[in-house]
C-alpha cells in the first residue's frame, strides 16, 4: 500500500517445519512478536499477522523520503508434523484472503536453511504450496531468504561459490524467480545492521515489481 510518504510491504513467510521462518518474521519486524523455539516437530499451527514500527526515511522515492512499514504473516511450516497438507493450505489460504484480499500481497519469502540444500520431495513441498496458492504469477512474487548462512562461511565459501554448487532443483528455481534472494547470518555484523541489509534488498525486488501485488477472494 502506498500512501503520501509512506510505503507498506506486505509479506508472507513459508517453508519447512524448523527452517527459520518465525525467526526470519522477527528480523523483519525487529522484534520477537513470532514464538521461535527449537523443537522436534511443527511449532507455528496458525497464520499470524504481525507490522512492524514505522521506519522513517528508510527509502527514497520520487525524490523524497518515505516511511516503510513492513506487514508479515508467519505460516505453518509444511510439511508439518501435525497438520495434513489439505489442513496447512486451508489455514493460509484463508489468512491470505483475510489479511491481503483487497490490501495485497508484494512477496512471498521462501525461507530455506543454507546448512541443509533441499533436496527430495518433501523439499519441493513449500515451493508447490506456494504455487498453489500464488497462481500462475507465483513467480513474479517470490524470494528465498536463505538463513543460517554463517555455515557458508564457516565452510570457507563464499555466497557465489555456494550457489555454484547447489542442486539442479534450487537452481531451476532460482532461474524461475530471477534470482531474487538474500542471506541472513545469526554472527558477525550486528542485527540491526543485517535487517537493514535484508530490507534494502526485499524493497529492491518490490520496486523491480512496480509495487505490483496479488490479491486474494
Amino acid at each position: 500500500m502506498i500512501q503520501d510518504n509512506k510505503v507498506t510491504i506486505n509479506v508472507a513467510l513459508f517453508g519447512m517445519t524448523q527452517s527459520g521462518k518465525s525467526s526470519a518474521g522477527n528480523i523483519l519486524l525487529g522484534s520477537t512478536d513470532f514464538h521461535s523455539s527449537f523443537a522436534a516437530g511443527s511449532v507455528t499451527r496458525d497464520c499470524s499477522l504481525r507490522r512492524s514500527c514505522l521506519l522513517h526515511d528508510f527509502i527514497r522515492r520520487e525524490g523524497q523520503e518515505t516511511t516503510l512499514q513492513i506487514q508479515v504473516l508467519d505460516t505453518p511450516g509444511y510439511p508439518h508434523s501435525r497438520l495434513s497438507k489439505p489442513q496447512v493450505k486451508q489455514e493460509v489460504k484463508e489468512a491470505l484472503a483475510h489479511h491481503f484480499g483487497q490490501e495485497g500481497l508484494h512477496l512471498a519469502l521462501l525461507v530455506q536453511r543454507a546448512d541443509v540444500p533441499p533436496c527430495g520431495q518433501d523439499a519441493l513441498a513449500p515451493i508447490q504450496m506456494v504455487q498453489e496458492l500464488l497462481g500462475e504469477a507465483w513467480m513474479n512474487y517470490t524470494a528465498i531468504l536463505f538463513t543460517h548462512a554463517e555455515k557458508i562461511e564457516e565452510a570457507g565459501l563464499s555466497e557465489d561459490q555456494y550457489l555454484e554448487e547447489a542442486s539442479d532443483s534450487l537452481l531451476t528455481l532460482l532461474n524461475s524467480i530471477q534470482h531474487r534472494y538474500v542471506f541472513h547470518y545469526k554472527e558477525g555484523n550486528s542485527q540491526n545492521e543485517q535487517r537493514r541489509k535484508i530490507l534494502v534488498r526485499l524493497m529492491e525486488f518490490v520496486k523491480e515489481n512496480r509495487y505490483q501485488f496479488l490479491t486474494f477472494k
